[in-house]
């Protein structure tokens, strides 16, 4: 089964909502920003997927974060992991969890290739 990381009231999120219910797909949304996200997770996409495409650095969250905290983020993993399950936002959404690996973004043709 897939499952969505994500924050419900975003407009990457509704686009994938949209499309996978469109394509009839079963799915479990993870809401970060009520649920938390937990360490072991991040890990696992900072592993699998890298931080550049975990973290969204263009996003109001990472700029609201001064340049002395961006660069500890920046410093090692533990950092970072620390920063991100502090700043939920600051998670590229959403993040679709399938049996082939990871989906960073709202990717259309992708989720329709799940089909």
């Amino acid at each position: 089964m897939l499952k969505i990381y994500g924050i419900k009231n975003c407009n990457s999120m509704k686009k994938a909502f949209d499309l996978l219910n469109e394509l009839g797909l079963v799915y479990e949304f993870h809401d970060y920003k009520k649920q938390g996200i937990d360490t072991e997770t991040l890990k696992i996409w900072l592993d699998q997927i890298g931080a550049d495409l975990v973290l969204n650095k263009k996003g109001t969250t990472w700029r609201k974060l001064s340049a002395e905290e961006q660069q500890t983020a920046l410093l090692n993993e533990e950092n970072l992991i620390e920063t991100l399950s502090q700043h939920s936002s600051l998670i590229k959404r959403p993040v679709l969890q399938t049996a082939q690996g990871y989906i960073v973004g709202f990717d259309e043709a992708a989720y329709r290739a799940l089909k």
